[in-house]
């Protein structure tokens, strides 16, 4: 019997399995990417009685796969808080599926583990820019004002680490990030100890200097939209930049761009604070969009369908 665990390479999926492992340590084969992979259960290749444990990546994206999985006799574990769809109904699939707009993943195995590692869901949900969820935690835990700080910069950087068209954009390889988090089980920890998180605050902190240097392509009090250059920084930073924008301007919807070297763009979508809904209803509208209602994108936006995304973008958020 092998164990495999399936994950998406941003913050809220490396927390959510490294909680889980806190709780449970097994070998497992690990199985993730950068954050935009999220085809990811099609690389497992389960035989009769293997555990597959999924985190954070659309079952709706994955269906097939899935079913794939099932069929082979394998025993599937599904922690997830994006667009579903339907459910396969199958005596070995458990799922922990919720889409409500103020929950993550890491959350959801927060409540299923009973809050046992709760410190790496606080992380997680700063991460995946979910900064009420995650202070509501952490009221329970003994940690300062300032270690909270330091715990949202951990969230950040590791989310941040995730963005990238291929992992060679990335300063780590998201495999490799969570087996440098595992030995950890107090974040603050890592934070102190481990030369990992002071390469990712650097790299995070240049790489938010030159964005913080453009300027939107699209501004009012409703929309923004910015065109971010084919480069591995803008790569790299067009997620957390988008989160930090959406933060500063709550009632507004934000829209980054990032051009891509074949042509095209990768689109990130945050919704308003105000009103934390429809990205996933808007992105779907695309072949390769999806995510959740806060926060969605589409993996390639051709050239010639520009005009008509931000016509979809200005339409889901009128203001």
């Amino acid at each position: 019997m092998a164990n495999f665990d399936v994950f998406n390479g941003d913050a809220d999926g490396i927390c959510a399995l490294q909680q889980l492992r806190l709780a449970n340590p097994i070998q497992s084969v690990l199985v993730t990417g950068v954050k935009r992979d999220i085809s990811l259960l099609k690389q497992v290749s389960a035989k009769p009685n293997d555990a597959v444990t999924v985190l954070d990546i659309s079952l709706d994206k994955n269906r097939d796969a899935l079913l794939a999985v099932l069929k082979q006799e394998a025993h599937v574990t599904y922690f997830d808080h994006h667009f579903a769809g339907e459910i396969p109904n199958h005596e070995n699939l458990n799922t922990q599926i919720d889409t409500a707009a103020d929950t993550c993943t890491s959350l959801i195995v927060n409540h299923h583990l009973n809050g046992e590692h709760a410190a790496w869901a606080v992380v997680g949900a700063y991460g995946d820019n979910f900064d009420t969820s995650a202070e509501a935690i952490a009221k329970s835990l003994d940690y300062s004002d300032d270690e909270l700080a330091e715990l949202k910069q951990l969230g950040i950087c590791i989310n941040y680490n995730g963005y990238g068209a291929t992992v060679e954009d990335l300063h780590f390889p998201p495999d490799e990030l969570y087996q440098a988090l595992h030995p950890y089980a107090d974040p603050m920890a890592f934070i102190k100890e481990s030369d990992a998180f002071k390469k990712l605050s650097d790299g995070y902190q240049q790489d938010m200097a030159s964005a913080a240097a453009l300027k939107p392509e699209l501004e009012n009090a409703a929309q923004a939209v910015y065109i971010m250059p084919a480069e591995p920084w803008a790569r790299r930073v067009s997620g957390v930049f988008a989160n930090d924008l959406a933060q500063a301007s709550p009632d507004r919807a934000h829209a980054m761009l990032t051009r891509l070297n074949d042509g095209g763009f990768v689109v990130s979508v945050r919704a308003p604070f105000s009103n934390k809904s429809g990205a996933d209803d808007l992105c779907r509208q695309f072949e390769t969009g999806g995510g959740r209602k806060a926060a969605a994108g589409i993996n390639v936006l051709p050239e010639d369908q520009f005009d008509l995304f931000i016509e979809k973008f200005k339409e889901a958020y009128p203001g």
